[in-house]
């Protein structure tokens, strides 16, 4: 995330806004956030993954959608809009372009995003009783980890070689999701 807008807005503001088209923007705790662009690494590793999701969700009747799907989150109350870099959806708590009920969210790591993917958001998506998993990709560097629900709660396993994800029941390499992207 970059800087917050100054101003604060409501949910409902927030979901009338149209706001500048030279980034997409997030909404926690009444502030705004600017999405910044995405380099090519990071576009190559959303393709990747995508090549491997796609027929795997198409076998189940799921869904997955590429940064544009506002996923919302309650926490204290307050509602939160994230925009995931990939979002599979296999039983909707859709309300058009709000998705409250996603089973696996993906975000691909960068320098200004690394440190609120890993704590803020992890902590966040957890809070959804659908998801099933949460996989972090790095784009500047090789390196996977996964945060997997299990019945003793979440568990962050390191992805040395493959990890096989949860809704979408499909496995996904290192290899595959880092195919062509120079690192």
């Amino acid at each position: 995330m970059t800087e917050p807008a100054y101003q604060t807005m409501t949910e409902e503001e927030y979901l009338r806004w149209d706001g500048p088209r030279d980034a997409k923007w997030e909404f926690v705790d009444g502030f705004i956030y600017a999405q910044a662009g995405a380099s090519r690494p990071h576009n190559t590793i959303s393709t990747n993954i995508q090549r491997v999701f796609i027929p795997a969700a198409d076998a189940r009747n799921c869904s997955t959608y590429v940064s544009d799907l506002k996923v919302r989150i309650y926490r204290d109350g307050r509602p939160r809009y994230y925009l995931p870099d990939v979002v599979v959806v296999c039983h909707s708590g859709s309300d058009g372009e709000i998705e409250t009920q996603p089973c696996l969210i993906v975000e691909i790591l960068s320098a200004s995003t690394r440190a609120v993917d890993e704590t803020f958001k992890a902590s966040d998506y957890q809070r959804l009783e659908s998801l099933q998993g949460y996989l972090l990709v790095d784009s500047e560097r090789k390196g996977v980890m996964f945060h997997r629900r299990t019945a003793q709660g979440w568990q962050l396993e390191a992805v040395d070689e493959s990890v096989q994800l949860p809704c979408l029941d499909v496995s996904l390499s290192v290899d595959a999701i880092y195919r062509n992207v120079p690192l």
